[in-house]
């Protein structure tokens, strides 16, 4: 098995990964306006279809069989499985939830990723980040108000998710060691596609022109934005771009506010500023270290 020698950025990967999770909000945005009309089922269907669309535009020119040649198809299905489980789940919480209460729930994924990181990865988390981390999920909690909005029992459906998405994530980087990051978008598209189209025809409604456009924008910015956070997991690891999952709670927020008027309050943007905050520590130090990398 040949292992791929990639080049490490640590801020590049940073920044490649908030572009992917800005995508991935508007997506979800698409998602709560499609799930009162939509079951879950043809919602994930539609995002892994036009998901693999644009898959297939973007690296057409690789030729289909070379992007699904790989030596670990078992390490593929495993966190494609992963994959579809978690946006399953995530879909599920936002036709009961508003939208940054759900992000702001699957913010224990962070917490998750370091600490898979560790055993699995061996990488090394200094207290500094540790704490980093802790500071920016009790960011989140503010937003949450636990015994608020928050306690609906789908409350437990983006907690499911970030189990599945943290696993993921730590399989993304070991498949990354081997596999090219088309192979790997190749692999995520493709079976998502397979598992959905078996069960959509039991709950198909025919979307209407306008909707057929909102499930194509769907799967193209999750395709993107999947494209961009494998990018940013080859540059960097997993334990030091984690942080910035939180950087979505910002892009949630902003969407909320514009289509479909949740406009927050005093706590929020509390809790908002302080996942920014400790989101720009972790830059710094990162910055601060870039010459002499450590496990802080």
């Amino acid at each position: 098995m040949t292992q791929i020698d990639r080049p490490q950025n640590i801020r590049l990967g940073i920044v490649l990964m908030m572009m992917g999770l800005a995508l991935f909000t508007g997506g979800e945005a698409v998602v709560k306006t499609l799930a009162p009309k939509y079951d879950v089922t043809q919602i994930v269907w539609s995002r892994y279809v036009f998901h693999a669309l644009v898959t297939f535009v973007l690296f057409s020119r690789s030729g289909i069989f070379k992007l699904a040649k790989t030596t670990r198809p078992w390490l593929h299905i495993s966190r494609s499985a992963l994959m579809l489980m978690a946006t399953s789940l995530f879909f599920f919480a936002l036709g009961y939830l508003p939208l940054a209460d759900a992000v702001a729930i699957h913010f224990i994924a962070p917490i998750l990723i370091t600490a898979f990181s560790i055993p699995i990865l061996k990488e090394q988390v200094g207290w500094r980040r540790w704490a980093a981390i802790f500071v920016g999920f009790i960011g989140a909690l503010i937003i949450i108000r636990p015994g608020g909005g928050g306690t609906h029992w789908a409350a437990l459906l983006p907690l499911g998710s970030a189990v599945c998405y943290a696993i993921y994530q730590i399989l993304t980087r070991i498949a990354s060691k081997t596999d090219s990051t088309q192979t790997s978008l190749f692999w995520t598209s493709v079976f998502g596609v397979g598992v959905t189209s078996l069960f959509v025809p039991f709950v198909w409604i025919t979307p209407t022109p306008v909707e057929w456009l909102l499930m194509a924008g769907l799967g193209g910015m999750y395709g993107v934005g999947h494209y961009l956070l494998i990018r940013g997991l080859e540059m960097a690891p997993a334990s030091r771009l984690s942080p910035f999952l939180y950087t979505q709670i910002i892009w949630a927020t902003l969407f909320g506010v514009i289509f479909f008027g949740q406009f927050p309050d005093g706590l929020t943007i509390a809790g908002a500023a302080v996942v920014i905050a400790s989101g720009l520590y972790i830059w710094w130090r990162e910055s601060a270290r870039t010459e002499k990398p450590s496990a802080d």
